[in-house]
């Protein structure tokens, strides 16, 4: 490992201690080594990649009053400490500014290969169990509630209305994580994602049956 990954796995542990369980270090680590295993079957700057995912949730909007900015600022501010490269902090912030869900809409055309990596290893983490574990976590620190029958999905909502709503954890799987899988970049993405797919398809079977006591 360079100095400047070990450097950034330092500062990104400092800074998100006491984070939500959901978009912590772990969550980090996860994403960190996903990136990785996607970016062997890639033709890619591995640097890139491997900075992209250690700093992609330095400062995630939904717990900064939704500001979109801090996160650049924290990471274009601590990489030129590192004295990295302008190049690489140039590509490192893009892929920070276009990595979420919900600007999806916004994101230009022929994206790069590294931000195709660090997306799907994000998304990945989105879902199967550990995203079942996250997305409960999240809507319990939101005291969103669990699921309400007469509460249905809000599909093809908007930046604005998906980043203001409140609905419930069991219509969040419907509203994104359920996606996820189609919007996978790379093959190797797609190959861990239907797996995880599969999973939560069962989940949401089990919770089923188990909420209408069947």
């Amino acid at each position: 490992m360079n100095n400047l990954i070990e450097n950034t796995v330092e500062f990104v542990k400092e800074k998100l201690k006491g984070a939500e369980a959901g978009h912590d270090w772990y969550h980090i680590e996860r994403v960190w080594k996903l990136s990785k295993k996607i970016a062997e079957t890639e033709n890619c700057n591995l640097e890139v990649v491997e900075l992209a995912a250690l700093l992609h949730d330095i400062a995630d909007p939904k717990f900064h009053n939704g500001d979109e900015t801090l996160a650049l600022e924290v990471s274009r501010q601590f990489l030129e400490r590192q004295y990295a490269a302008e190049d690489i902090i140039e590509n490192v912030l893009f892929i920070i500014k276009n990595i979420s869900f919900k600007n999806r809409a916004e994101a230009p055309e022929n994206l790069p290969v590294e931000l195709k990596i660090v997306q799907d290893a994000d998304r990945i983490d989105a879902i199967g169990a550990i995203g079942i574990a996250r997305t409960f976590n999240f809507g319990g620190f939101k005291n969103n509630l669990m699921y309400d029958p007469e509460i249905k999905p809000k599909l093809n909502m908007s930046k604005q209305e998906y980043k203001k709503s409140n609905g419930t954890t069991i219509n969040h799987f419907y509203e994104k994580l359920l996606l996820l899988k189609d919007l996978m970049n790379t093959q190797k993405g797609k190959e861990i994602a239907a797996d995880r797919h599969d999973f939560m398809l069962q989940f949401l079977d089990q919770f089923y049956k188990e909420w209408n006591v069947s």
